[in-house]
């Protein structure tokens, strides 16, 4: 209850949540789990918790970010409860007192992605119930396997890089239930069953092996400079070393009692957090503070969120107490204290977007709709179009074009201008999330982690433009020179771009499936440079 609390104080909805509704919205009228109608680009990393929202958004009476708040608070409530009654399990017939639990409740990031419409409330539920369930499973419980299997295997579908929580959890599991060989493949094939089905629909519909959001991160990059800075950003913030030291040794003393497959139990979060650290320290953390490694942390509490009360371990749940009350009323990082963007980008996301929209709980929207540079700019740079235009931002000036098509190209923020623009329009932004063009581009080394990519204006004129180039330029008082748009086209007529933007634009049909999936790997490698002018020629 006072998780709960805490995290409905800091209730809100970042901009990114509000990318996941747009992809809802259109999902509920009819036009797939598409970012735009007409173009098929998985612009969610989490697939479950699409697929969630959409459920809840069936009814009549709550808005889409509200839905959000409200499953996301929901989710995470459940997952500190199914932490804390797994924990209790591995010591029946003791007095536990809370233990890991107290760090939940010291760190702000755990409260504000309680809600936060991203699907970091659904990944503490998830994480929680499979590891309370091989905890059933481990003490001998009447548990039925299948249901098991099904929630282990979900992995990928909540995140993709939790299919290494999946592979671990599920070898914990034979390790403790001992099956035969051949039934031990019968539950691979279940546990296998969603996550394969769904890859399968994801090669053929979208014509790429991972999200889009994948390559606009480029998560298979090693940035271990940047990974070690987010996680001191965490550490050294909240001092996470002395909870985290205190909670090892009460693991240390309660822990070495419990029996074989207990034990086995316990230490399976643990090795799924530390590689999940691995993970996320590779490829370079995030540019919000802390978030990432939400999931690494609740990994490695969960054999600890509650322990047996001893003399010994009640003297270090006192310590750990005294570090809670510390954290939670004192400690925050600089980016949030400071009301800036630290280091390698990062910030406080909460902080950030509470200082951008100017609304203590920014949930729906509208709340964003008077942001500078947006929604109300891009309108006035249009008014003078009749028909499709293109919209582009071009040194913080928005620019429109006559279209083909109307198409808005973002700087920056994504979600709101689509939950406020008409559904009808086709939002790309420069950092690829939601664009396929420039999910594709090379990185830029100099930019923050998960926004590494930026895309010229002169590739969406050139793509989505009405005219010749030197028209285009002219038309937006050549802000963007025509020998840029003809390069960009140029670069658009090669043979690979135009097949990987016929892969999510063609009508899908059969034969259109058959070849995104067949081609889905090699679609997926595909890189070019940002630049019009390298692009149009590299090879």
């Amino acid at each position: 209850m006072i998780f709960a609390f805490l995290a409905w104080q800091r209730r809100w909805v970042c901009d990114d949540g509000l990318i996941a509704l747009r992809t809802v919205e259109n999902l509920l009228h009819g036009n797939g789990p598409v970012f735009n109608a007409g173009e098929r680009v998985e612009a969610n990393t989490s697939t479950l918790w699409t697929y969630v929202l959409a459920v809840g958004g069936l009814q009549p009476w709550l808005r889409l970010e509200w839905v959000a708040v409200v499953l996301g608070l929901v989710s995470a409530v459940g997952g500190l409860f199914f932490g804390l009654d797994g924990a209790r399990r591995l010591f029946p017939a003791q007095r536990v007192v809370p233990a890991g639990g107290l760090v939940v409740l010291a760190l702000p990031p755990f409260w504000d992605y309680a809600t936060s419409g991203l699907e970091t409330g659904l990944v503490t539920l998830w994480l929680s119930v499979g590891w309370w369930q091989l905890v059933r499973h481990a003490a001998g419980d009447p548990v039925r396997t299948w249901p098991t299997l099904l929630l282990i295997g979900c992995g990928p579908l909540v995140r993709p890089e939790f299919a290494l929580v999946s592979a671990i959890t599920f070898a914990a599991l034979l390790a403790v239930t001992r099956p035969g060989w051949r039934r031990a493949l019968g539950w691979l094939g279940l546990a296998g069953l969603l996550p394969v089905a769904y890859q399968v629909f994801r090669m053929g519909y979208y014509g790429l092996i991972t999200p889009n959001t994948a390559l606009a991160k480029e998560a298979t990059q090693a940035r271990w400079d940047r990974g070690w800075f987010y996680l001191v950003d965490l550490f050294g913030s909240y001092w996470l070393l002395i909870p985290l030291a205190l909670l090892l040794a009460a693991a240390v003393f309660v822990l070495r009692r419990l029996e074989r497959k207990s034990l086995v139990a316990a230490l399976t979060p643990v090795a799924s957090g530390i590689l999940l650290g691995l993970y996320v320290t590779r490829v370079g953390g995030d540019y919000m503070h802390a978030r990432m490694l939400l999931p690494v942390l609740t990994c490695l509490l969960l054999p600890v969120m509650v322990v047996p009360l001893t003399r010994w371990t009640g003297a270090l749940v006192l310590a750990v107490l005294a570090w809670t009350v510390t954290s939670a009323v004192g400690l925050r990082p600089d980016s949030a204290e400071q009301h800036k963007i630290g280091a390698y980008g990062i910030s406080d996301a909460r902080v950030f977007w509470v200082d951008s929209t100017r609304h203590e709980h920014p949930i729906t929207a509208e709340d964003a709709a008077l942001l500078p540079g947006y929604v109300q700019d891009i309108l006035a740079a249009r008014a003078h179009i009749t028909g499709p235009s293109v919209a582009v931002s071009v040194n913080l000036t928005w620019v429109a074009y006559p279209g083909t098509r109307t198409v808005v190209s973002t700087p920056g923020a994504l979600g709101f201008p689509g939950m406020l623009l008409p559904r009808e329009e086709t939002l790309v932004d420069d950092l690829g999330l939601a664009g396929p063009l420039a999910a594709h581009t090379s990185v830029i080394a100099s930019m923050p982690a998960g926004h590494q990519k930026l895309l010229s204006p002169a590739w969406t004129v050139a793509d989505a433009g009405a005219g010749s180039p030197a028209q285009l330029s002219a038309a937006g008082n050549e802000v963007i020179y025509s020998e840029e748009i003809a390069a960009a086209r140029l670069a658009l007529a090669r043979p690979e771009i135009h097949e990987m933007l016929d892969s999510v634009r063609a009508p899908l049909t059969f034969d259109r499936f058959w070849n995104n999936l067949i081609h889905s790997v090699g679609r997926s490698r595909l890189r070019f440079d940002p630049r019009p002018f390298v692009a149009a020629y590299e090879r």
